[in-house]
């Protein structure tokens, strides 16, 4: 099943390399103005209310002209973030496969915006989820998905290994997700859609990740955890995870 447009699958080698040779600036960016944006949809501005981009955005650090890989990109919504933040001078990959109908339809009809223009999406297995002529990446970003690799035939240390591969020595990797109660691993993934936070960490590192910060932007402590995160009642308490490759 291919959901993305041929046209828009992005294997070009050669201008990937030229996107790696680029100077990245280090200027802090205006992450308020791009959530501002008048051209962002209403849909959008109501999933900014769980999400809180503005902080999600400096979280990850992302920057002009970066190459991001968003994994498991679904209906496009961190997506986008990412496409504004890199503007015209960067570029998005957009990974997934075989997404339901509704996350299908959300980003084909968001991939004919402008926003866009920067974002080259493809189909791909999990575990081996870009081309070996992709990279190296600046920024890679799992947003609320990782959990569900648990329930799926994936090989998980194979994904790890080969996402630290795709980065740049530098290169930052970010993973948010619902949290489930300490200590309860990987049991409420498919029950509750969560993971336990520390099953995360220790399955990145062990590909050679350096945990970086925590950031607490999205915690709830209202939320028990015991609940569904997908059942909409309450605001999900979330960890976020900022995974560094090491530089050589």
């Amino acid at each position: 099943m291919n959901f993305f447009p041929r046209s828009l699958v992005y294997f070009g080698a050669a201008v990937l390399g030229l996107l790696a040779a680029a100077p990245v600036p280090s200027f802090a960016q205006d992450y308020a103005a791009l959530i501002a944006a008048p051209d962002r949809s209403e849909a959008d501005r109501q999933t900014d209310q769980r999400r809180d981009p503005v902080k999600l955005l400096a979280f990850t650090g992302v920057k002009t002209g970066m190459a991001v890989l968003d994994m498991g990109a679904g209906g496009g919504y961190s997506t986008e973030l990412m496409a504004r933040a890199v503007g015209a001078s960067g570029k998005v990959f957009a990974q997934d496969f075989e997404p339901s109908a509704r996350a299908k339809e959300r980003f084909e009809a968001r991939m004919k915006t402008p926003a866009m223009k920067n974002v080259a999406p493809f189909e791909r297995k999990f575990d081996d989820p870009l081309p070996v002529d992709i990279g190296p990446l600046d920024l890679i970003t799992f947003v609320n998905n990782y959990h569900d690799f648990v329930n799926a035939p994936i090989d998980r240390a194979k994904l790890n290994r080969r996402l630290y591969d795709a980065l740049k020595p530098g290169g930052r990797l970010v993973i948010v997700d619902h949290a489930a109660l300490p200590g309860s691993g990987t049991s409420a993934t498919r029950t509750l859609h969560r993971i336990d936070e520390a099953v995360v960490v220790a399955e990145v590192t062990q590909a050679g990740f350096v945990l970086d910060a925590e950031g607490a932007f999205l915690r709830h402590p209202a939320d028990t955890r015991t609940v569904s995160s997908g059942d909409g009642a309450i605001l999900t308490d979330k960890f976020a995870l900022r995974f560094v490759k090491p530089a050589r």
